[in-house]
């Protein structure tokens, strides 16, 4: 057997108690008549039995609710029924309800809740420790605002944009179908047409599966330029240009980096690409899928602002910008003086922290590699600020964010929307179980097998990703109110305060060196990152100028 690679028949183990059901009830019920009365009364019993979770089992089978019942008949139930007796005893039978691992069970029994539209309440007061390090918390207003329209939205483009596009506060994080089952896509794509929310199709480009819901969907180009390359894998304008007008499409991302492994490159096995992949991200089948590290298309800050400005001009003028994860500030500050030097800048940024997930990476890079989210945010924005561009460059934000407060946190630091891919993960019925690049996923949300990713009905999951969106968004406006605003971007810093000790605490704003309006042009940032790397951009090298 190759390793990596278990026989289809040890695949299929997890069917087994139900075959062992029905074999059981056929022989009971056919020996039965031929036993004496004492005898045929035992029988009978197993009979019953067996008939109970046999029956039992084909309905976990036919039913489309639950994905773990599907993939799982008769087995499942063991899961429920631990938890029900024992409820300290959750999934891993080990972790509390706030232990994060990366997330915790309390946080997504609140995604779960809030995609199958019941109650999210929760009795007896909290259970965090708010005299902890670190406890974050919302200020409330004594004069509180009833806000009854939660669809919030900022615009994405202007001035600069033939087709400025108006963004909902709360979207679907870039994941590529391949590394997504089939029916995660279509559940994802159905649930963001009916929310009226943007999908992002990560870096592999816009799928068959993409298109059947017609939701409004971000084109994200990596590195391999999946769905509009040349056969040597460089940039191909024509085939860009003939994806990037279909109206579905609404922007044009490009990504730099993702927080879960920046700096890393990956490669697709040639046994994994399928006729249907290699269809959507323009590849031969069979062959062996390389994304590079770095980009072709440029090399230097000042040709990354031109191909930003060409993609924009061959999409038709559609939002065009770039995401990353923070690495290097003088990198970042090398972009900034492209666009001060070139007069073009993106129309957003994407700001993915270092704690972002992906299906795989290599430890080292998922610990010890990438700025964290609040930070990147923090210098992203800034910046910006200090150069009089941040009316110009919108900001999305991205990287463990599941709750309606952890929106608000990050609005607050200077986001105008965000992202959640795990969130919406756990809509679709997600477990947390970790095999993501095993292929093994038991609620079909990454299998790529056809028998375990069925387990995932899209017009079911669907329906959860619109309402996990919908109450997300609705506790967002709640808590917007409270604070006594009328609109999500009004949070800033002076309204999130956060305990730095057992007995100090401190509005988020006096914890942090925000910069005003041309404070970098005019010299006046004296933060020492600013201090120290500023100086080392140029706007010809991402290299530092030592």
């Amino acid at each position: 057997m190759t390793k990596g690679k278990p026989m289809q028949h040890v695949l299929q183990a997890r069917f087994i108690p139900l075959a062992v059901a029905l074999l059981v009830f056929l022989l009971s019920m056919s020996v039965i008549p031929l036993l004496m009365p004492r005898t045929a009364a035992t029988v009978a019993l197993l009979a019953a039995v067996s008939g109970l979770l046999s029956a039992v089992g084909l309905w976990d089978v036919m039913q489309t609710r639950h994905a773990i019942r599907r993939n799982y008949p008769i087995l499942a139930h063991l899961r429920f029924f631990l938890e029900f007796i024992r409820p300290e005893i959750r999934q891993y039978f080990l972790e509390t309800d706030q232990e994060r691992i990366p997330f915790s069970r309390a946080q997504r029994a609140l995604v779960y809740q809030r995609a199958k539209d019941v109650v999210d309440k929760r009795p007896f007061g909290t259970q965090l420790n708010v005299y902890a390090d670190d406890y974050e918390w919302i200020n409330h207003s004594i004069s509180p605002v009833q806000i009854k329209d939660w669809n919030f939205r900022v615009r994405v483009g202007e001035p600069g944009c033939a087709q400025p596009y108006d963004m909902s506060l709360f979207n679907i994080s870039a994941m590529s179908f391949g590394a997504l089952s089939a029916n995660a896509i279509l559940a994802l794509n159905k649930g963001a047409r009916i929310g009226g929310f943007a999908h992002d199709t990560g870096e592999g480009s816009i799928s068959r599966y993409h298109r059947v819901h017609g939701g409004d969907l971000i084109w994200e180009i990596g590195s391999g330029y999946f769905g509009c390359r040349n056969e040597d894998g460089s940039f191909n304008a024509d085939t860009f240009a003939a994806n990037a007008v279909d109206p579905q499409v609404r922007m044009i991302e490009i990504k730099v980096s993702q927080g879960a492994k920046p700096g890393h490159g990956g490669m697709l096995p040639g046994a994994k690409v399928t006729p249907e992949i290699a269809a959507a991200r323009g590849i031969p089948v069979g062959r062996d899928c390389i994304s590079p590290f770095g980009h072709s298309a440029f090399s230097t800050p000042v040709q990354m602002m031109e191909f930003i400005a060409r993609l924009r001009e061959l999409s038709g003028g559609k939002p065009v910008g770039f995401k990353f994860c923070l690495g290097h500030p003088w990198e970042f500050f090398a972009m900034c003086k492209a666009m001060i030097k070139t007069g073009i800048t993106p129309d957003f940024i994407v700001v993915d922290g270092g704690e972002g997930g992906t299906g795989a990476a290599p430890v080292e890079f998922t610990d010890h590699v990438g700025t964290p989210l609040q930070e990147g945010l923090l210098l992203v924005h800034n910046t910006l600020v200090g150069l009089n561009l941040r009316p110009r460059v919108k900001l999305g934000a991205s990287a463990k964010i599941i709750s309606a407060f952890d929106v608000a946190r990050t609005l607050a630091l200077g986001a105008d929307w965000c992202n959640s891919g795990r969130g919406f993960m756990f809509a679709l019925g997600c477990l947390q179980a970790q095999t993501c690049h095993t292929g093994n996923c038991p609620t079909g949300v990454t299998a790529q097998g056809p028998i375990r990713q069925r387990a995932l009905v899209p017009e079911d999951k669907g329906k959860r990703v619109a309402s996990y969106h919908r109450n997300t968004l609705e506790a967002l406006a709640e808590l917007t109110g409270a604070a006594g605003l009328t609109h999500p971007g009004r949070l800033g810093p002076q309204h999130i305060v956060r305990r730095i000790s057992s007995s100090e605490v401190r509005l988020v704003s006096t914890l942090l060196n925000f910069l005003k309006p041309g404070d970098l042009l005019e010299d006046r940032a004296s933060h020492p990152v600013y201090a120290m790397f500023w100086k080392m951009a140029s706007a010809e090298s991402f290299a530092p100028a030592i």
